[in-house]
């Protein structure tokens, strides 16, 4: 297990759906010692009410959510190279991560994450679909970082 570094950012394709839960998830499982954000390539959606919904399931709130795109984070005076880990949760976010941060000494990891957006037909097949990608985040942020200590955040996520 590696130490949890002092600040972290994910992204995908659009900050709507996988980045922001791998941000919330990441503030829930192991609290604030670390920095975390979310970016997309785009910022054309707003975050995802099924994403809200199965996050909510897990004590996660996403609701004031609000996306945005690498360019808008630059716009705002928050710099790529102020992270000590990038995080891509899709090929574009990781070739735009990689893209970004070419003149920088920084960690870009590539955690394929599957999309559910379009999935399903029923709401209970969508919301299953979210679930599956929750769940794939949850695991991978566990795999890398370990089991949380805090009991309110185990307790919160038994499968």
């Amino acid at each position: 297990m590696d130490p949890l570094p002092q600040s972290i950012l994910f992204c995908c394709d659009h900050n709507a759906v996988r980045s922001p839960m791998a941000e919330g998830i990441m503030k829930k499982l192991f609290g604030t010692g670390t920095y975390v954000q979310s970016a997309g390539v785009k910022n054309d959606l707003e975050i995802d009410g099924f994403c809200i919904t199965v996050c909510q399931e897990i004590d996660v709130e996403l609701s004031r959510h609000r996306s945005r795109s690498f360019a808008e984070m630059e716009e705002w005076g928050e710099h790529i190279s102020s992270y000590d880990l990038i995080v891509a949760l899709s090929p574009a976010s990781q070739r735009q991560a990689l893209e970004l941060t070419r003149h920088f000494s920084l960690e870009v990891e590539y955690w394929p994450t599957m999309d559910p957006t379009g999935l399903g037909e029923t709401r209970e097949a969508k919301l299953e679909s979210y679930r599956q990608t929750r769940d794939q985040i949850r695991t991978r942020l566990i795999d890398r970082w370990g089991q949380p200590l805090a009991m309110n955040a185990t307790t919160a996520f038994k499968p």
